[in-house]
């Protein structure tokens, strides 16, 4: 199936999604990180996944999320009539639960269950029986528990029911997963399972402050944002999948189930704009305990609760998505060096204490400590916002995030009272802004460029009014935007950087439309004026979600279809901050400096 069948369900500790054929095709549990016990999406339904759908042809399918929920119905009409099938991961206790709803709407319907458990990928086929009226399925580590509400039977190492529903009738289904080692909390009834799940996101869309015309769109994205953060620590993951290629059939594909202080910096951006203060809290306490310690040490990413050790592994046995090999767990990216996570991190700081997070003296610490590591590594080369696995350069992005991390730290400091080195700081301000200017500027092209020296455009450098960096009509930016526009876009979306470029990548192949950076061109045009050119640019975006309203992070134009991980936090966090440009004339757009 293509991603724009799949759903998303979570219980903002792990997340599955959920085919419009029915079958779930990917969970880990009991976290984001976790090894899948359904791995069907890379690679075919042996490797494991929960299918409930109608036995015979199946004539339509409709789906939609309850109101301003993760609570999705997926409603299959046959000649027989028509059933629902409601599937939902309520808030969690102590293990994750998985609840499956079967509901007659019409007619009468006969439905099969097909179960198939494959821990760790796929590779681990576990020990099934009956034990205490329910079916458990161990191995290794790992446990599931089903209750079924109707007789299923294991035939060719799967579990499977076949049942018949009436109007008005409803069966409930219970997964849960627990450590193999110790029973199961007790089980939930599903059915009030899956009411009491929708109201509470409802509770939690309540607190959203937009009002403006995108305001579904704002809110699924909001509620996606959500369903990513890992409730247990504040950290906020970047997407719930690994390996979904950015080329189908291509080799860059990633796991993207951990927490990149660059995407949650902008994650934590869009929440805190839409009212979700004690998001922020959480995350700024998550940030303080993953990267204490010496600041040259900083990762990118870590795991959910700070973990730093993500080794990348192959993993074989999977064929990957639609063929796309390899299928890989952990990221390499974790050694990189990368300067503009230290702008991130101060702008986010200085943005929630703008709207009434408490200034905390340990976290002022840690700030000061980041930034007197950047008097000395600025000048440094890195990996770049795009994690190359090419050659480190000096990225002319990087270095307007270092200004902007120093700009903030002076900022802080003369607004919030607190001490610090201001005079330094600002020398050392001018110095890199100087820098950038005479070195990242290419006076022939009238562009900035991708790194000094270079003579070729980044989508990222459209981020340098956005910060602050220089005004978004300064003769300089109106010519990175129009190189941008001649070299980067294609059928009305934005290329991060040109796709052949395999001496700068270090990757052969190439990969689709970047959705963030199509949204920061449109904020760039609301900030020049360009207002119907920027929701041109918006509705073309939108009009690439599917239809419950989610996105991945790029957009293959060629194949009209969506590629990399699913759904993406960064493309959601674009879709707000855009919306919200346009609603607002003073919009965060002009705010974020």
């Amino acid at each position: 199936m293509r991603l724009e069948d799949y759903a998303l369900i979570g219980d903002t500790q792990t997340a599955a999604l959920v085919g419009r054929n029915g079958s779930i095709d990917w969970l880990c549990v009991p976290r984001f990180d976790s090894p899948a016990c359904f791995a069907a999406l890379l690679s075919d339904p042996s490797h494991g996944r929960w299918r409930l759908a109608p036995s015979g042809e199946v004539r339509h399918v409709s789906r939609r999320y309850r109101g301003q929920s993760l609570v999705l119905e997926t409603e299959f009409t046959t000649d027989g009539g028509c059933v629902r099938v409601v599937d939902c991961m309520p808030p969690r206790r102590r293990e994750p639960d998985l609840v499956r709803v079967v509901e007659g709407v019409r007619g009468d319907v006969t439905m099969d269950m097909e179960l198939i458990v494959r821990f760790d990928y796929g590779s681990i086929v576990p020990w099934v029986r009956q034990h205490e009226g329910r079916l458990l399925a161990i191995g290794g580590p790992d446990a599931l528990s089903l209750w079924s509400p109707v007789d299923t039977s294991g035939i060719d190492l799967t579990t499977r029911a076949s049942f018949s529903v009436r109007a008005g009738q409803r069966f409930g289904f219970l997964l849960k997963w627990h450590p193999s080692h110790q029973g199961p909390d007790g089980p939930i009834d599903a059915i009030r399972a899956a009411d009491e799940t929708e109201q509470w996101w409802e509770r939690w869309c309540g607190g959203c402050r937009y009002n403006g015309e995108w305001r579904d769109a704002v809110m699924r994205s909001l509620i996606v944002l959500k369903a990513l953060t890992y409730g247990p620590t504040g950290g906020l993951i970047a997407a719930p999948t690994t390996s979904l290629p950015e080329q189908i059939g291509g080799v860059r594909n990633w796991d993207y189930r951990f927490c990149w202080l660059r995407d949650a910096t902008f994650t934590l951006y869009a929440l805190l704009l839409a009212g979700y203060t004690e998001e922020a809290v959480a995350w700024r306490n998550w940030l303080l305990r993953a990267v204490a310690g010496d600041p040259a040490r900083l990762q990118i990413l870590y795991g959910p609760a700070g973990e730093r050790r993500l080794t990348e592994q192959e993993i074989g046995w999977l064929s990957g998505y639609e063929g796309s090999r390899p299928v890989r767990i952990g990221n390499q990216a974790v050694d990189q060096f990368q300067l503009d996570v230290y702008g991130e991190i101060m702008d986010t700081m200085l943005l929630a204490r703008r709207h009434g997070v408490k200034t905390d003296p340990t976290a002022w610490a840690l700030e000061t400590m980041l930034v007197e590591f950047l008097e000395k590594a600025w000048q440094k080369r890195d990996e770049g916002i795009w994690e190359v696995r090419g050659p480190k350069r000096h990225f002319t992005h990087s270095k307007v995030m270092a200004w902007v991390a120093v700009d903030r730290a002076v900022k802080i400091a003369e607004q919030h009272e607190v001490d610090g080195p201001i005079d330094r700081w600002r020398t050392l301000r001018a110095a890199i802004h100087a820098d950038v200017c005479r070195r990242g500027f290419n006076t022939a092209r009238n562009t900035f460029t991708q790194f000094y020296g270079s003579d070729t455009v980044d989508a990222s450098l459209l981020m340098l009014p956005l910060v602050g960096f220089l005004p978004p009509d300064d003769p300089r930016m109106l010519g990175t935007v129009k190189a941008i526009e001649h070299d980067l876009m294609e059928d009305g979306f934005v290329r991060r950087y040109r796709g052949d470029s395999q001496d700068i990548d270090g990757l052969p192949g190439g990969e689709g439309a970047f959705l963030p950076c199509t949204l920061w061109l449109a904020d760039n045009y609301v900030l020049t004026g360009r207002n119907a050119d920027a929701r041109r640019l918006f509705e073309r975006v939108l009009a690439v979600r599917n239809d419950l309203g989610l996105l991945a992070e790029e957009y293959d134009t060629t194949a009209g279809r969506l590629v990399g991980n699913f759904p993406q936090a960064f493309s959601h966090v674009g879709l707000i901050i855009t919306a919200m440009n346009l609603t607002h004339a003073q919009g965060p757009a002009h705010k974020r400096r």
